[in-house]
């Protein structure tokens, strides 16, 4: 895999048309809601030899969120949630990167959402590279991690009946990522 990684170093651009950003939540206690954001842009830097000088960042627009349900939708886009129009940007920055299996990665960054900065540790899996027909090199990486939406100011609920809450604290954040080498 070493020879492989040091072929990948460099500078690459994510692909959103092949890329997702996603999000899961646990709705009245019984169901998971999916989502995503639909316009993001990235950059990574690979360094095969030395994954520890690897880097990336993600600008995600909250007003692209879409659960596929235009009243849920505008209900996340207001001030209950994201305040997008105070806080158009959720945005992620490496602050580290370390190896740790063969095919595995921990990238620690910041994450902020509505203006609230936190630390974050996100697992990837590297899933591998190719060459598409247009003569692109392209990685591919996944990675998903839980985050307490409450620590980003993120607290508007609704009580059940029968108790419990309308919508989990806890928010799996999906990430898929293919992005090309830049030329």
């Amino acid at each position: 895999m070493a020879d492989e990684y040091a072929a990948l170093t460099g500078d690459y651009t994510i692909d959103t048309a092949h890329s997702r950003v996603g999000f899961v939540a646990r709705h009245a206690m019984v169901t998971k809601v999916r989502g995503s954001f639909n316009e993001f842009e990235g950059a990574i830097h690979l360094d095969g030899e030395n994954p520890a000088n690897s880097s990336g960042r993600v600008i995600i627009q909250a007003k692209s969120i879409d659960t596929r349900n235009g009243q849920r939708d505008e209900h996340l886009r207001s001030n209950d949630f994201l305040a997008m129009d105070e806080h158009p940007e959720i945005t992620f920055v490496s602050t580290a990167i370390a190896q740790t299996g063969d095919e595995n990665f921990t990238v620690t960054g910041d994450l902020t959402i509505r203006g609230v900065t936190k630390p974050l540790e996100i697992p990837f899996e590297y899933t591998g590279s190719a060459t598409d027909p247009f003569g692109n090199q392209r990685v591919g990486l996944e990675g998903s991690v839980v985050i307490n939406r409450k620590d980003f100011g993120v607290s508007w609920n609704a009580a059940l009946e029968g108790g419990g809450v309308l919508v989990s604290e806890k928010v799996t954040l999906e990430i898929e990522v293919s992005a090309i080498k830049n030329t």
